[in-house]
């Protein structure tokens, strides 16, 4: 198994620096969900982010998964809580 994810990275070059923190915790959740689509079918999309309260809503392999809250909470909490440290919550959509 390869592990180049070079093709997995979303396009950041069209978002700045300064960019918004909704559109920066977007890119995020996109490059989340292509280490999960690579590793295990699943994915995850941002559907919004509203006072400290990320909803997501899961797809592929991870509906009906029985580690989809593990996911849910470990993957993703845990990835964007890093980045984002305000973040309350992560939530299925």
């Amino acid at each position: 198994m390869s592990t180049d994810f070079s093709s997995l990275k979303p396009d950041l070059s069209s978002v700045p620096v300064d960019a918004p923190e909704i559109e920066r915790m977007r890119v995020l959740i996109e490059t989340i969900s292509a280490y999960i689509d690579y590793f295990h079918g699943g994915s995850v999309k941002m559907e919004s982010y509203t006072d400290g309260v990320l909803k997501i809503a899961m797809a592929g392999a991870c509906l009906g998964c029985p580690l989809s809250a593990e996911t849910l909470h470990g993957w993703v909490e845990g990835t964007v809580k890093q980045f984002f440290p305000d973040l309350k919550s992560v939530v299925a959509a």
